[in-house]
């Protein structure tokens, strides 16, 4: 059986493995202009320290220079579909990338912690309508083709973000100040801008057309009730671990706020901040699923690798960053191959067999020992981030296969932040997890017997993805578009 979105006869098959120049143009504008924000988002991880010591100010309190951040990007998000039907799509991403900009040169001229949180702030604003803007434009420009090759493209900043980050701003630190974590993104703004301003194209609204309207309503409720979820997901450390008040209070808020949503949402037929009802189409629905799984893989044990390598092996953060390097590469080889066989054989068999490569690679992870050779561990990486690479393309591609155009936006929002719940959900209960079964333990030893029981947990949860890969989309069929219209793909199911 097979479901397509076509409408007339088409007089010839499309070249499945042709994209058009001007997709290429498009994605690589967007890229560059993406790279800065995802690589500031973790290159600040590493320096919190350093910023209290030269701020003067306690940890608690430059803590919130990340957590600001985080919140200012996820009360954006939901805000981009809106925003971009009303101001359209090029303007958009010039201005938040202008945003973001702004807020960069001023995080590295702040004179003290609270101006550095502000300012961050600033950067989070910009940050957030250019995450989801980034699938959105691109897979808008390839109107249903190649999918998976386009994918390989937008899924580079993702993939790459926690794994150079840090190795960067390891670096940064090491040689230089730390305002230049927040300067280093002055080229990428500018480069990104210029190149949006001569290649995006012109998609502005009709003048005298119909405006869209703010759900007013639904940014009260879906905004802060991610948000609320973020942070108190990002509290869940301590003994007290899930069952604490400062993170069971904003888990219940945020929990209430997104049902209250959910239920608004539903029963609106259009208007809607976001469009749950997406949901009903079943690529959709299992891609954010897959989506939120994976970014469990990949920020939960992104954030036990480095630990294990400073806990356990001693390792400073430049160290541990540059061991990670592996996992970087692997990613980066992984995209061609994944994106061809997205396009070739469908994204069900690519993401079923990604999710078993990072399973199995993490397996060595849980039985390393304060002694295990760096050279197996490495090797392991290597593997581990090429089937990280399949892993994010798969799903990502597949989540808008059969979708309308104006849908896309809608679908973009979904999945970024079921990602992004998933990486949060992810350190939490690996943080929690860690912490129970490192308890007082101090020798290598021990601390590496708490280590491998979560990697255990990290293998489990990844397992789990799996079986859900097969509700996602099989074979491809593409098909040539007739008159310049829209291409279609009909998809076996």
């Amino acid at each position: 059986m097979s479901t397509s979105n076509r409408t007339g006869p088409a007089p010839a098959a499309a070249d499945p493995e042709h994209v058009d120049p001007a997709v290429w143009r498009t994605a690589i504008t967007i890229v560059v202009g993406a790279l800065a924000v995802v690589f500031d988002t973790t290159i600040v991880s590493v320096a919190l320290n350093d910023l209290a010591k030269d701020l003067d100010a306690p940890l608690s309190t430059i803590q919130w220079v990340s957590t600001g951040y985080l919140l200012a990007v996820f009360v954006t998000i939901p805000l981009a579909g809106w925003a971009q039907e009303r101001l359209g799509g090029k303007r958009l991403w010039i201005a938040s990338l202008g945003v973001f900009l702004l807020g960069s040169i001023l995080s590295a001229l702040a004179w003290d912690a609270t101006g550095l949180i502000v300012f961050r702030v600033v950067q989070g604003i910009g940050g957030g309508m250019m995450m989801p803007l980034t699938a959105t434009l691109i897979m808008q420009a390839a109107k249903g083709r190649t999918i998976g090759k386009v994918m390989s493209l937008i899924t580079v900043p993702t993939a790459l973000g926690p794994i150079l980050g840090p190795v960067l701003g390891g670096l940064i630190l090491h040689l230089a100040d730390w305002r230049w974590m927040f300067l280093v993104n002055i080229p990428f703004c500018v480069v990104g801008g210029g190149l949006a301003r001569r290649n995006l194209p012109d998609d502005r609204p009709a003048s005298d057309g119909p405006r869209a309207r703010l759900d007013v309503i639904g940014v009260l409720l879906l905004s802060p009730g991610v948000a609320a979820l973020i942070y108190g997901l990002s509290q869940a450390e301590g003994g007290a671990g899930f069952t604490g008040a400062k993170v069971l209070v904003p888990l219940l808020g945020g929990f209430a706020l997104v049902g209250g949503f959910t239920a608004w949402a539903l029963t609106r037929t259009s208007g809607a901040l976001v469009n749950l009802r997406l949901f009903r189409h079943r690529a959709t629905a299992s891609a954010s699923t897959l989506l939120f799984l994976g970014g469990f893989s990949l920020y939960g044990a992104m954030m036990l690798l480095p630990l294990y390598f400073q806990q356990v092996r001693g390792e400073d953060a430049l160290g541990a960053g540059l061991l990670l390097i592996p996992q970087g590469v692997g990613a980066l080889l992984a995209r061609g191959l994944a994106g061809t066989y997205t396009d070739r054989v469908g994204p069900r068999r690519v993401a079923a067999a990604a999710f078993a490569v990072v399973a199995a690679a993490t397996v060595p992870f849980a039985f390393v020992t304060a002694d295990t050779s760096e050279v197996l561990l490495m090797a392991a990486l290597l593997v581990r981030g090429i089937g990280l690479g399949a892993a994010m393309i798969a799903p990502t591609g597949a989540a808008y296969v059969g979708l309308e155009h104006k849908e896309i936006a809608d679908a973009s929002i979904i999945t970024r932040v079921a990602q992004q719940i998933g990486g949060s959900v992810g350190i939490a209960v690996l943080v929690v997890i860690l912490q129970h079964t490192v308890g007082d333990a101090h020798t290598p030893g021990a601390l590496a017997d708490g280590f491998d029981a979560a990697f255990w947990w990290s293998v489990v949860f990844t397992a789990a993805a799996i079986p859900l890969c097969l509700l996602l989309p099989g074979r491809p069929r593409p098909v040539a578009p007739a008159d310049n219209a829209e291409a279609e793909v009909a998809v076996e199911v």
